[in-house]
């Protein structure tokens, strides 16, 4: 696994918040779901993304936009226009006084908008939960990524456009599946652009050396690693090895391995009933006392704190 796949690997998009949104202008619609990433796809028409802070960006067909929460924004037919509904969490529609829209602007299977025929159509998909493994290239990215047509080249947008208004068993499975793929696909490609200011652990990944020693980690948190051994494997001296892994990464090989199992064991916690015995020996620790003493120090709360502000 490398580190852009630590993104989704673990909590994975699992019955995520999909549609299509047919509108014509006038409309405006004010985000406040709190939800972690929303990807955007224009298919037709023009959008624009309007964050509380920083520039609006429109989007035409084939553009994509990955918006970083929990942040509100508004997405709307021009970039001064007015909200004329809000969606909170879970996807939940009403006006700007509460009264539901759900119904009124229902035009069919995960489809939604204020008219059938509108002009702009919009793919969404939204991640409802906050993923501790991602952690590390959530913090990395912008609050809004834009990538118009032009930019990059994938596939799933005309697939997802296809699928999101289908209704067969597994459908929702196949969705989360394909928004994870578009996904993974706009951020790389916006890593990779020129002159992108890409996290320093992404970079590294490219090193002969420290992309191994990475790779060594992320695949098996749970061995019992060491400098020695990481360098064993990679063909350097372990001084060489904890020198050229902290100068690309910005941390060393064990502080490292620290945060990476720590991610882990919050997303099992939060998401199995696993004990803490059975969760410190999946992600390296020797027991429930070693992780919770690591768990507390880095993150500032128990292992029992953290699943409890979870559920």
């Amino acid at each position: 696994m490398d580190a852009l796949a630590g993104l989704l690997d673990g909590p994975r998009a699992r019955g995520a918040f999909l549609l299509r949104m047919v509108m014509e202008p006038p409309w405006s619609v004010r985000i406040e779901d709190g939800a972690p990433i929303c990807v955007m796809c224009v298919t037709a028409g023009e959008a624009w993304v309007v964050p509380d802070s920083g520039e609006a960006v429109p989007l035409r067909p084939g553009d994509i936009a990955v918006v970083r929460g929990p942040a509100a924004y508004t997405v709307a037919d021009a970039p001064d226009a007015p909200p004329r509904a809000v969606i909170g969490p879970d996807g939940v529609c009403t006006t700007l006084t509460g009264e539901p829209l759900a119904d009124s602007m229902r035009l069919g299977v995960r489809t939604w908008g204020n008219a059938s025929d509108g002009g702009t159509t919009v793919l969404v998909g939204t991640y409802r939960m906050d993923g501790e493994v991602g952690r590390r290239l959530l913090d990395a990215l912008p609050e809004l990524i834009h990538l118009p047509a032009d930019a990059w080249n994938c596939p799933l947008m005309p697939f997802l456009g296809e699928e999101i208004a289908r209704d067969e068993p597994g459908q929702s499975v196949v969705l989360d599946r394909v928004l994870d793929l578009l996904l993974i696909s706009g951020v790389r490609a916006w890593f990779s652009r020129p002159g992108a200011e890409a996290p320093a652990w992404y970079r590294a990944m490219g090193d002969p050396v420290v992309g191994r020693a990475l790779r060594l980690l992320q695949d098996d948190p749970a061995h019992p690693w060491t400098v020695a051994s990481l360098a064993a494997k990679t063909g350097v001296s372990r001084a060489a090895l904890a020198r050229r892994f902290t100068e690309l990464v910005g941390e060393p090989p064990m502080g490292y391995l620290t945060g990476w199992r720590l991610a882990l064991a919050a997303d099992l916690l939060r998401d199995s009933d696993a004990t803490i015995e059975s969760v410190a020996r999946q992600v390296g620790y020797s027991g429930a006392f070693a992780l919770s003493a690591a768990f507390k120090r880095v993150r500032g709360v128990s292992p029992q704190e953290h699943r409890a502000a979870g559920a």
